[in-house]
């Protein structure tokens, strides 16, 4: 059983999480450059095969796409055709980054370490993670 990628893009950053290898839980691995997604990924893969990806897919309060949608829907065509044999899952993200906000604040970190959008990035492509394993 293969680990579960999780990604939180946005057109600077890309906060990343994955799972143990028995998929039982999420953790934030780190925060990249969008330009770099592709390479981590493959790199990641070719060391530890991945059993699925899974992006988290931008929608407004009313279920419309948003001006990021268009872009998650590039990156999630790209990872289909680079990794065929890794299923790629779209979460919807609405309310992640307020969820990572509260979490964080939650969790005793600081002002300065909750302002840090790395951080916040990090932490919603958990929630986004978490939200996927416990909807199987």
């Amino acid at each position: 059983m293969g680990r579960i990628l999780a990604i939180d893009y946005g057109h600077k950053r890309v906060g990343l999480a994955v799972t143990d290898p028995l998929q039982l839980i999420a953790t934030p691995l780190e925060t990249i450059h969008s330009q770099d997604l592709l390479t981590y990924i493959k790199t990641l893969h070719a060391r530890e095969p991945l059993s699925a990806l899974v992006i988290g897919m931008p929608k407004t309060l009313l279920n419309e796409a948003t001006d990021s949608t268009s872009a998650v829907v590039g990156v999630v065509r790209r990872l289909r055709k680079d990794f065929p044999e890794v299923p790629v899952h779209e979460i919807d993200e609405r309310y992640t980054s307020r969820m990572a906000h509260a979490a964080m604040l939650a969790g005793g970190l600081s002002k300065k370490d909750r302002r840090d959008k790395a951080t916040v990035d990090k932490v919603s492509a958990t929630l986004i993670l978490q939200s996927f394993l416990e909807s199987r």
